[in-house]
């Protein structure tokens, strides 16, 4: 038998010996056998032994390498990761001055747009107040300085009414409109024919095609202007001539919807004439609102301007334009006094602290008209059944500017 390794030899000697004596005795070449597979056996697990440690040494290796790369990595990482912090950190602060950049563009930009504003709201109020005054460009420039006298034409039994002289043309006639509803319009030659019914010629009856609400007709032209019974806000121009309607408008504003004075109980648009022409007053929104000034061109029925005044309807009997400046007259009560206290002036040079204190003569009652004549520069009245004439006492305007 050849000899065996140490470790070998010993287990192929333990193996025989579990063999029985009579099989070790008939196959001696047994246990060379087992010695041959051992032998195998122990080649493999050497090669299994080499390769292990081969396949740990190339892991050790490839741990390593690993580990190194990790380490870069974490190193890159953390670089990485500061570099993004800084760009961040640079996109914040670049925003911060997008953003501030952006205001400063809106502020310029409000600051353009609040100046522009401005700027056409001045240019608008500078053409407002050109129109206005090339509007009321008349060579007019007085104001009222007091009510001088009173002289009673005529006594009728009529509570309200109106009557009027033309305030333009040359015509002597007088008309008399008797009533705050009616359509009969009786014309006189002249005051004096007024005021004496037996003077010749005898008056000339008008009957309209459409009765007149209120007190407020006024005749400027040869044409009788007046609010139509049973409508809101409408105007009529009637022309006396031709027995005719010539024209017809809607005052705007809210026209009508109030009295325009407390204490004329039946006018609900209250039309005047003065030297700038054509006017109409009516009470605004509310009960006893402030007074709406309306600008009328007489030839188109058009408005030329309105403006909201201060002087309220309550307390309030009449009212007249004298040089373009709106009087208003008030009485508490009805009963008098009867006084102005509210002066609008669309141009701005008169007010209340101008004038003196502005009393008409005593009367029992309130005033159902008071029309300016721009012609003969008197007021003409109708109060408590009496025809009166108010004589004025005026002065420039530009004495007080």
């Amino acid at each position: 038998m050849m000899a065996l390794p140490r470790a070998s030899a010993v287990l192929v000697l333990f193996l025989a010996a579990l063999l029985p004596p009579t099989q070790r005795a008939q196959d001696p070449g047994m246990v060379h056998y087992i010695y041959q597979r051992f032998q195998v056996l122990e080649q493999g697990l050497e090669k299994c032994t080499q390769a292990t440690r081969a396949y740990i040494q190339d892991f050790q290796e490839f741990s390593k390498n690993i580990s190194a790369m990790l380490g870069r990595c974490q190193t890159y990482t953390s670089e990485y990761k500061s570099a993004v912090t800084n760009l961040a950190l640079r996109v914040e602060r670049a925003q911060r001055e997008i953003d501030y950049l952006e205001y400063l563009r809106e502020a310029d930009v409000c600051v353009e747009s609040e100046d522009k504003t401005l700027a056409e709201k001045l240019i608008q109020e500078a053409e407002e107040e050109k129109k206005i005054r090339t509007l009321l460009n008349a060579s007019c420039d007085n104001m009222l300085m007091g009510i001088k006298s009173l002289k009673i034409v005529k006594k009728t039994m009529d509570t309200h009414g109106s009557w009027m002289k033309d305030g333009v043309s040359s015509s002597q006639k007088v008309y008399f409109l008797v009533g705050s509803r009616n359509k009969t319009v009786w014309e006189f030659a002249n005051l004096r024919a007024f005021m004496e019914d037996s003077t010749k010629p005898a008056p000339r009856k008008l009957i309209l095609t459409h009765s007149w609400q209120g007190t407020g007709q006024v005749i400027h032209r040869g044409f009788l202007f007046f609010h139509n019974q049973g409508t809101l806000n409408e105007i009529i121009k009637y022309n006396l001539q031709k027995r005719a309607v010539e024209d017809r408008m809607l005052l705007p504003g809210g026209a009508g919807r109030a009295l325009v004075y407390q204490h004329s109980p039946s006018t609900y648009i209250d039309l005047a004439v003065d030297e700038h022409g054509l006017w109409a007053i009516h009470s605004g929104p509310g009960v006893y609102g402030h007074l709406v000034l309306t600008k009328i061109e007489p030839g188109t029925l058009g408005v030329e301007h309105s403006w909201d005044t201060p002087c309220r309807s309550q307390d309030a009997e009449a009212s007249f334009l004298l040089c373009g400046v709106l009087y208003v007259v008030y009485s508490s009560g009805g009963h008098g006094p009867h006084r102005i206290t509210c002066v609008y002036d669309p141009l701005g040079i008169v007010s209340e602290d101008d004038l003196p204190k502005l009393f008409f003569p005593r009367r029992p009652r309130s005033h159902s008209m008071i029309h300016y004549n721009p012609r003969d520069k008197q007021l003409y009245a109708w109060n408590d059944g009496n025809q009166i004439i108010y004589k004025l006492q005026t002065k420039r305007k530009q004495l007080l500017e």
